[in-house]
């Protein structure tokens, strides 16, 4: 695919996406939203990259979706994507499932206005790192909707319920250094130091740890906070911990630290993670 809204670049085994409509503070539109599906479904087959960074062109991240379809933008409830049922399926929505699935850690890079979608998209990134220009809004109920991308599941195991609630029923829009006392983001930055902040987290990543156990510890830690009992946990754990122990990975991860050497990690992602989710089975639209 082609993109038109989003950029693609990958160096040093970190792909940068970045949002690309600058005149309009890249606000979100179906065709965004294919176009983010899409290379999220190409990173995940790239074995060279092994951290994402999302960032913005311009001045904003992400102010919400397109309103230029003046007050009838809502009125067909979300994507032109529908299931059987005739329901539409919200576009935030697909692509925050998208960035939960990725095998790859993603770093958000909010560099400016965060609204709405801009917000909500962020939430399943596990990291978001904040220009001090930034600013955020839960502002649905603002626009007489409510909120989407799957915020209602995220929102309060990111920040807790207290704190969603209160930002999401007043709608208003708050700066970074609120984003950061509140817990959504990791850490605030002068506007020419965050994508450096972003790529130094990457490289710490990138440079050090095994690619397939990240992605394996990611939908561990992810899944697990829907988990009813810490058995549960643990029965993953114990199956991570035999399939891994048993790899390449881990004979390297050991013996590299031994001869005090960086490891050279010889699994890859494409090559498919081990099942470690008993009796899991991702939950379908209907």
């Amino acid at each position: 695919m082609d993109y038109s809204q989003i950029i693609f670049d990958v160096a040093d085994h970190v792909a940068t996406v970045t949002l690309n409509r600058p005149e309009q503070l890249n606000a979100f539109t179906n065709t965004m939203m294919r176009e983010l599906l899409d290379v999220f479904d190409r990173i995940d087959a790239d074995d060279d990259v092994r951290v994402v960074i999302v960032t913005g062109a311009g001045r904003g991240f992400c102010a919400g979706a397109d309103l230029s379809g003046g007050g009838a933008t809502f009125a067909k409830g979300g994507s032109d994507v529908q299931t059987e049922v005739g329901v539409p399926r919200d576009g935030g929505g697909m692509v925050s499932l998208r960035i939960f699935e990725s095998t790859k850690p993603v770093i958000g890079a909010i560099n400016g206005a965060s609204v709405g979608v801009g917000a909500t998209m962020t939430l399943p990134m596990d990291f978001r790192l904040a220009s001090e220009h930034a600013k955020f809004g839960f502002v649905f109920a603002r626009r007489g909707i409510v909120p989407e991308a799957c915020s209602s599941w995220f929102l309060p195991r990111v920040v807790g319920i207290s704190q969603a609630a209160e930002w999401c029923y007043s709608g208003r829009v708050f700066p970074a250094a609120e984003a950061l006392q509140g817990g959504l983001v990791r850490s605030v930055h002068p506007a020419d130091e965050l994508l450096p902040a972003a790529r130094a987290l990457a490289a710490e990543i990138a440079e050090n740890s095994a690619p397939v156990s990240v992605a394996l510890t990611r939908q561990m830690l992810w899944r697990m906070m829907g988990a009813s009992h810490p058995m549960e946990a643990h029965r993953v754990d114990s199956r991570g911990i035999a399939e891994r122990g048993r790899s390449a990975d881990s004979t390297e991860g050991v013996v590299s630290f031994l001869e005090k050497r960086p490891p050279v990690f010889s699994d890859r992602v494409s090559d498919g993670l081990p099942d470690i989710f008993p009796a899991h089975e991702t939950p379908k639209f209907s």
